[in-house]
């Protein structure tokens, strides 16, 4: 006999759906400009973020500093996701409602995705202080080889040679030729990427009877896991010494991170 499949299932996919995208498919108008503006992280909270695990951690080395913030991240994506998720089980909170909470999970996972991300740039001794600049890299991350080979090629254009690094281009405060052409490039990529994986996470996380707990924080660890791979493939080996001012830990904390330090820093 064959079986039969779960209409609550069907519903909830069919209107997670329906909350991003249009009749043709298309993403409704503002889902695009959420995205991007996650990805896009002021550099005081990625430095406070640093030194805040200097100060727990004071005698760790720049690549310790990466692994730990590396946990951190992946820690703090998968619960996210699973946190989501269980709220399908929770009496008065439905499959609808629920969808609500899944867009915000996707904003968190990308909110925690650029801190770590950057984090590991600033590690690296790239100082990323134009938002829109860190945000690019943060996308050319998620992507993997395809993001990375396009800043490679802006990398080529702002100093002309193959020897100096993309990192280098994009912590330029001057205007780097070639950039608003390669962050479109990218920007669309992204998104096209972003919506097919996170879309079939948003039906997960809506499903109900506690499964999207599961689907949620799995989908979201697997997601972080891949990040985290494509980040140090993009930076290479970490420093011997740490850079620049990150080299005291000294300062007082940025008050925006108390608290939930990898969540929604808006």
């Amino acid at each position: 006999m064959a079986r039969r499949s779960n209409p609550a299932v069907r519903i909830a996919q069919e209107t997670a759906h329906n909350a991003m995208f249009d009749a043709d498919g298309k993403p409704k108008p503002g889902v695009h400009n959420m995205l991007l503006k996650a990805v896009q992280i002021q550099r005081p909270l990625v430095v406070g973020y640093i030194r805040r695990l200097q100060k727990k951690h004071p005698r760790a080395t720049a690549a310790q500093l990466a692994d730990i913030a590396e946990r951190d991240y992946l820690r703090a994506v998968a619960g996210g996701g699973a946190l989501v998720g269980a709220t399908a089980v929770v009496p008065g909170v439905g499959t609808v409602a629920s969808l609500g909470l899944s867009a915000a999970a996707t904003v968190g996972f990308l909110e925690a995705t650029a801190l770590y991300a950057t984090s590991l740039a600033e590690l690296h001794g790239i100082r990323l202080t134009n938002p829109e600049k860190a945000g690019t890299m943060v996308m050319a991350i998620m992507l993997g080889e395809e993001g990375t080979a396009l800043l490679g090629t802006l990398s080529g254009q702002a100093s002309g040679g193959p020897n100096n690094t993309w990192g280098n281009a994009l912590s330029k405060s001057m205007v780097v030729p070639g950039f608003g052409s390669v962050r479109k490039r990218i920007q669309q990529a992204f998104l096209k990427n972003l919506l097919k994986r996170q879309g079939t996470a948003l039906f997960g996380r809506a499903l109900p009877f506690g499964i999207g707990a599961v689907v949620g924080g799995a989908g979201n660890l697997v997601m972080g896991r891949a990040v985290a791979k494509n980040a140090r493939e993009a930076f290479g080996p970490m420093p011997d010494t740490i850079p620049g001012e990150l080299t005291s830990a000294a300062g007082p904390d940025n008050p925006t991170l108390e608290g939930n330090i990898l969540g929604s820093q808006r």
